[in-house]
């Protein structure tokens, strides 16, 4: 676990303010009157304090308070294009940026958490002593902004009143950082004082860009205090490293959520979605998958979208499942997002009318944005991540220089869908009936399976297995991805699923709100179940069926076949939900393809699992014996039928 306030506080130690009455003397040497007014007018000490530090830390020449009216938000917007962080296109609103093309996703090797002696890290983290981390940025950050101007924004990360929302300062040098943030989250400068006294805590974010030059890349750095939920940023810029609310200030509610509340709160990486059943009614449904494994096109196939990444979720005192978004904006991947599958959000990238900040993409003569799998004609030639490109371009080892990067991005409020939904900033959350778990695997799961017990059910989150994405520098290959949170997971991998069993196994929960929890996935291969080719065994529409599965299941209204793994659909609920749901023709010979067990292949993810969780230390023994429990029934299956396990084989009359 972690200490609060353990060890020196590195902002405090190199900026040197400890009284308000110091804070408020700098303020009046960096501001001038309109934002020192504004300044004056937070009266919380600690926030004033860290805010002082971070200005004696990095030196800007003037500091700039942003109120979030909309003045202020178009001085930032302004700033961003007149320092060439951002240039206009030809859409009113819309705006383009290129981070280095070196630093076109999160650069774990150089993200770390500060750690105090006998600290519990997890495994999957680096970590680095707090006298390291002090010598490191005071030698890189002190005066980091000179010749610039210092942003300071107040946000929470929820809605206002919400009691699983965090308030967060986030400080910058990055006018684009500061843009972004006003797209992505809720400026709370109104109201921050009475949010972090309700609280009584808040998050403190210190980025800069530095000189923005790809020779400093390799003195790049990400820092995360989790003993003063603070974090440091610099000579970086792409927004996953730089935007510290995001992932950076996730890891501290996890910390949050399993150290201070455990069994009572969560911290996800989740998308939060409402499907619309019979007779209109809405179940809500929150889903993790990696970054770059369909989050956003599975929130989006919902009727009522909340979020498309993070979820904040709690047991309130009627024993439902509650969430809310800590983000109001989509910070999304732009690859194959088209209009077959993405209809929704083609409508508004390629339609006047909402603020959108594209990132990485290829830009033509006439400023229009373009990307990798949009459906559209590319142009022969223009701009992108790495420079001048034209059609049939390589790079210096002969490979095909891209349209645009594996990870560009779109940066727009949620609020612009046309399928948003008002209870996004209800700060009760939406009452949360479906659980899923999903990553990119080709040759082994079928599209949707529901767990048997809330016990199983975390089991699948922990056994999410992923093809690595373009979301991570250097990332290659296969690879676990345990609730697709486990790069933000801060403490021990132990310490975080028990507070997974905790949680979904609480008592508190009414029996008639228990969620369904559910695998799913989307990216099988026709190569995979004895066709050729890498194509997917079906298309990305149909995730609109399995959430519809998903929803009768959670209101009782199918059966489904016991399977070792879980509960698996029928065909002829699937047949009528294709067609009911997406007007589309469903044979039965690609149902038995989907839905068959390749045992052979189920086994082999089960000891994957069981051998790298071997190595954890002090782990739920419920785990092994669940995973355990699978492997030999799938076994038994395997000498009564074959390799390969029919559904009918396994269909008894008995509803489940």
């Amino acid at each position: 676990m972690v200490i609060k306030n353990q060890g020196v506080d590195i902002a405090l130690e190199i900026g040197g303010i400890s009284t308000l009455e110091m804070a408020r003397s700098l303020f009046e040497k960096k501001m001038d009157a309109a934002n020192l007014s504004k300044i004056l007018k937070i009266q919380n000490a600690a926030a004033l304090i860290k805010i002082a530090n971070a200005i004696s830390l990095c030196e800007p020449d003037m500091v700039f308070v942003n109120t979030g009216s909309e003045s202020d938000r178009r001085f930032v917007r302004d700033l961003a294009l007149k320092k060439g962080e951002e240039t206009s296109l030809t859409m009113e609103n819309h705006t383009l940026h290129f981070d280095l093309k070196e630093e076109q996703g999160r650069i774990l090797d150089r993200t770390f958490y500060i750690a105090n002696e006998g600290d519990l890290v997890s495994s999957l983290a680096n970590k680095m002593l707090r006298q390291d981390a002090l010598r490191d940025i005071r030698e890189k950050m002190v005066g980091i902004m000179r010749g610039k101007i210092m942003m300071v924004g107040f946000y929470i990360r929820g809605p206002a009143g919400s009691p699983v929302s965090n308030p967060a300062l986030e400080i910058t040098s990055s006018a684009y950082v500061t843009h972004s943030a006003e797209i992505l989250y809720r400026n709370a400068y109104t109201c921050f004082d009475e949010e972090v006294d309700r609280l009584d805590h808040f998050y403190t974010n210190i980025h800069s860009e530095g000189l923005n030059r790809s020779e400093d890349l390799p003195n790049a750095r990400v820092f995360m205090d989790r003993s003063y939920q603070a974090t440091y940023c610099f000579n970086c810029t792409y927004a996953g490293n730089t935007l510290l609310m995001k992932k950076g200030n996730h890891r501290f509610s996890v910390d949050k959520a399993v150290y201070e509340n455990r069994g009572n709160e969560l911290s996800e990486h989740m998308f939060i979605t409402g499907i619309e059943g019979p007779g209109g009614r809405i179940t809500w449904c929150a889903g993790a998958a990696p970054s770059g494994c369909g989050k956003t096109t599975t929130a989006m196939a919902g009727t009522c979208f909340v979020g498309d990444d993070l979820a904040q979720m709690w047991i309130d005192d009627h024993g439902a499942i509650r969430s809310v978004n800590p983000e109001c904006g989509i910070f999304g991947i732009l690859e194959d997002v088209n209009w077959e599958g993405d209809p929704r959000l083609m409508k508004l990238l390629r339609n006047p009318g909402a603020e959108i900040i594209w990132s990485n993409v290829l830009v033509d003569e006439a400023c229009v944005p373009h990307w990798a799998g949009n459906g559209e004609e590319s142009p022969p030639k223009g701009i992108n991540f790495q420079g001048p490109w034209e059609s049939g371009m390589v790079d210096e080892k002969g490979k095909p220089v891209p349209v645009s990067h594996p990870n560009s991005r779109c940066t727009l409020s949620s609020k612009a869908l046309d399928n948003y939904s008002e209870q996004a900033e209800n700060p009760e959350g939406v009452e949360t009936r479906i659980i899923t778990y999903s990553g990119r695997d080709s040759n082994t799961m079928p599209p949707v399976w529901a767990a048997k017990s809330s016990d199983e059910g975390v089991v699948i989150g922990a056994c999410i297995v992923s093809a690595a994405t373009a979301t991570e520098v250097g990332a290659t290959g296969v690879k676990r991805a345990p609730w697709a949170n486990a790069p933000f997971i801060p403490g021990a991998l132990g310490d975080y699923m028990d507070a997974q069993f905790q949680f979904f196994g609480n008592p508190r929960i009414a029996a008639d709100k228990k969620p369904v929890m559910a695998g799913l996935n989307y990216f099988l291969t026709h190569e995979a179940r004895g066709g050729e080719g890498k194509k997917l065994l079906g298309e990305k529409r149909d995730v609109k069926v399995w959430l519809a599965w998903l929803e009768r299941r959670a209101s009782r209204e199918v059966d489904a076949i016991e399977t070792p793994i879980g509960f698996i659909p029928r065909y002829g609920d699937l047949k009528d939900l294709f067609k009911s749901i997406i007007d589309k023709d469903y044979p039965e010979d690609l149902y038995l393809k989907q839905f068959s067990l390749y045992v052979d292949n189920i086994v082999s993810r089960i000891d994957i699992q069981l051998s790298a969780y071997s190595k954890e230390p002090n782990l739920p023994q419920k785990l092994f014996d669940i995973l355990n429990r699978q492997r030999n029934a799938l076994l038994a299956l395997r000498d009564t039928f074959g390799p390969v396990v029919l559904p009918a084989q396994l269909d008894g009359s008995a509803a489940h």
